[in-house]
This record gives C-alpha cells, structure tokens and sequence, in this order.
C-alpha cells in the first residue's frame, strides 16, 4: 500500500511576505527565460530564487553557482524567518480556483508525504522522462536538500470517503489564501489527530498515478540513495527509514474531480531535409486518411479545446492555409506496425503515433531531437509555422484520463511531453525540508 504522512511544511512567514500572490512562481520546467528573470524582479521573496534561480556567475568554472545560490539563499531566508516550519506535522488541503475557456473552476489537491518506492509499488509512472531534466533537479536537491513545489498524482476515489472527509476539514479557517489576476489559492493545515488517521486509512488502498512531476520523483529516489549511501557508509545500521529524505512531496487529486484539465501538447519540428519534406504528404497517404480543412481565426480557436472529425492528429505547415487532419483507415490497423514491446492503447494514442510513424520512420528524426518543440500554446504554433521558424506543427488531443490510468495499470508509459495538467501547481506554496526527520 502506499505510504502516506503528514508532515511539517515549510512556509514564508506571512508577518514579513505579506504578499504572497508575489511570491510563488510556476515549477521550473514551464518557466522560460525571459519569465525566469521577470519573477526574480517580482519580489526580493519569490520562489523563483530557490525553484530556479538565475546564475550568478557565467564561467564554465562557475556553472554550479546557481545550485549554491539557491541553498545561500535558503538557508538566509531561515535564519530570517522568512521561512518557517510547521509547529506540527500536518496534510494541506489545497483549493486552486482558476478559468479555463471562460468557466471558473476548482481543482482540490491534498499535500503530503508518500514513502518513496520504486515505480510499480502502488505508484505508476504514465510518461517516460528526459535524463538532463533529473540531473538539473539532483544537483538543486543536494545543495538545498529541500523541495520547492509538490509533485502531483491522481488516486480514484470511488467511494468519496476521502471527498468528504476533506469537505468537513475545509470548514476550518484556512492558513493561507490570496488571489491574483489569474489564480486564487486556499490552503488550509490539517493537524486534527481523527482526520489524519481517517484521510491516511483511506488513501492507503490508493493507486497513485503520477500526473506531473515524473522527473522530481525519479530525482528524489537517486537522492535517497545517496543519502542512504553516504548515511550507512558513515554510521552503519542507524537509519530508521523515517528520514525526510525517504519521502517526497505530492499534491494528491481524485480522478473525478471537476476540475482536473488536461491540455494537450504540440509540436513544432524544424531541419527536415527538402527531399523528406517533398515526399511526407504521400508517405502520410499509406498510413492515414487526410482531410484538408481551411484554416480560418474560428478554427484556430476551436483547437485550443480540441480537433473534430475523429482526427487522430492534424499538421500545420504541410498545405498552405490548411489544417491537414490526419485519421485511421480501415484497411490498417496500427498494433501490426507499432513496436511489439508496448500496450494496444499506447499503440493507439496519436502521440505514440506521431513519435513511431512520423518522427521516426518518416522524417527520420526523434522526440529528443534539438528540432523538436513542444507547446501548449496554438497561437504560437501559428505564428511560428507563419514566420517559416518550423517547417511543420503536429497538433494532437489531449489523452482522456482513463486511457492514462490504462497505459499505467499496463505497466506502460505514454511518451514523454503528452500531457499537460492545467494549471500547474504552485511552487512556494507549501515547501519541504529534506534535512529533518
């Protein structure tokens, strides 16, 4: 079963940040550049100094300063009860209002320790990651060893046990809550003995799948072989195995909640040779059926939900001023031409699609290719493909959340970059000390 604890979060100190709505910033691997120096110039306090904080010097010699930063910056914001632990261990219950396609809506999360465990023990990875994003994340935990945003899983909740219990737990004064233009954040800090071991019984015969956050899962096991590593070399055989570096972090969410909204994520592919581009749209022809669909403003925004016509994918770039939608073809079926070693809903899901067929066989490149992008954003995809910057954009819809579940229970991972849970969660919200036991 897995392993769930409360436990004391670190929190700024709202006598000092005042503001908080100017103090969190979104995890690290959404934030570009050019955001990266704007929330540091947002507040002396914001996340973003510890969540991904800008080099403070440029040399090669220098290339871990960021990391250093990061824990020199910490450890001050300590000493100046700027941030504070939690008198007492506690789950936080957190209520994140925001507005998708003009409709307000609530996403109900609850923070807490998980036990770490290798995937597969009742916590099921539904992506495959990137190597360089982890060792980014590793070398931030070792300087701080602390976290700065929660991972976020999904668990089913077919009873509503765990539902109501948070119901009668939300009718308590909530420890933080703010709003800004875009997002409004309720947290409320659950110590009450009783619904700490209801909440703990009932999300104990959980299945947890990871929704967002594979990377800092897989970081935080190397880091606690590390830490176990160096621990028993120094001082064999006293480890208790209820160090804080044996636990992660993790925004828990039901399956059915209202709220969850998955985006799916695009790509723009560049440096595709004249002669390989000159023959896709026929290579397509054998796989797919094609559907030639004017590309107007209306339906520009009717794919920012998703793409009709039971397509499987759509391509911008390949016919001028024209949605290219790709769909099945009865007379092929796709689990005799996708690789053996996988599910039949992975062989069926358009991003495994896309990487197999298109990006591999086709046009002979991969989705770790340096001319690959992804994206959320439609808009930018046209204007990209409009200034000639990509060749081509593959359009996909979002996966449905059974199919995800599906591809876990398989023992499977979707592709890497298929999903998009919007919106991400905060980081600086609630924060975790790996230094305490």
């Amino acid at each position: 079963m897995a392993e769930i604890y409360p436990f004391r979060g670190l929190r700024y100190n709202q006598e000092i940040v005042k503001d908080l709505a100017q103090s969190i910033c979104p995890p690290y691997d959404v934030i570009a550049p050019g955001q990266q120096k704007y929330y540091h110039e947002k507040s002396n306090y914001n996340a973003i100094r510890l969540e991904y904080p800008l080099p403070t010097v440029t040399t090669k010699q220098s290339a871990y300063n960021k990391y250093s930063g990061a824990a020199i910056t910490l450890q001050r914001w300590l000493k100046e009860k700027v941030l504070q632990l939690e008198d007492y261990p506690a789950f936080y219950l957190h209520d994140q209002y925001f507005t998708y396609l003009g409709k307000r809506r609530k996403r109900r999360g609850l923070i807490v320790h998980v036990k770490l465990e290798p995937w597969g023990n009742k916590i099921y990875p539904h992506e495959e990651t990137f190597p360089k994003a982890k060792d980014d994340r590793l070398k931030l935990m070792r300087a701080c060893q602390a976290s700065f945003s929660p991972l976020f899983a999904l668990y089913q909740d077919y009873e509503d046990k765990i539902a109501k219990t948070l119901t009668e737990a939300s009718r308590a004064e909530p420890v933080i809550e703010f709003t800004h233009p875009e997002e409004k954040h309720v947290v409320w800090a659950i110590t009450d003995p009783a619904f700490i071991c209801r909440l703990s019984e009932f999300l104990a015969k959980q299945s947890l799948y990871m929704a967002d956050g594979h990377h800092r899962y897989e970081t935080a096991l190397a880091y606690q072989q590390e830490r176990t590593h160096i621990s028993t070399s120094k001082t064999p055989m006293s480890l208790t195995g209820k160090e804080a570096f044996n636990y992660v972090m993790m925004t828990l969410v039901d399956l059915s909640d209202p709220g969850l909204v998955i985006l799916p994520v695009h790509r723009l592919v560049r440096g595709i040779a004249p002669s390989a581009l000159a023959q896709f749209e026929n290579q397509l022809k054998r796989i797919f059926a094609l559907k030639y669909v004017p590309l107007t403003e209306n339906l520009i925004r009717s794919l920012e939900c998703r793409m009709d016509g039971g397509a499987l994918l759509g391509i911008l770039g390949l016919v001028p001023q024209s949605l290219v939608l790709l769909q099945r073809r009865p007379d092929i079926s796709f689990e005799d031409i996708m690789p053996r070693n996988h599910s039949l809903p992975y062989k069926n899901l358009s991003i495994s699609l896309l990487n197999h067929l298109i990006l591999d066989r086709i046009l002979g490149t991969t989705q770790d290719s340096e001319n690959v992008t992804y994206t959320v954003d439609i808009q930018q995809i046209c204007q990209q493909i409009k200034e000639e910057k990509y060749q081509l954009a593959f359009l996909s819809n979002s996966p449905p959340l059974e199919i995800i579940k599906t591809i876990a229970d398989a023992d499977d991972r979707m592709p890497r970059k298929s999903t998009y849970f919007y919106p991400k969660l905060p980081t600086g919200l609630i924060m975790n000390s790996l230094s305490t036991d």
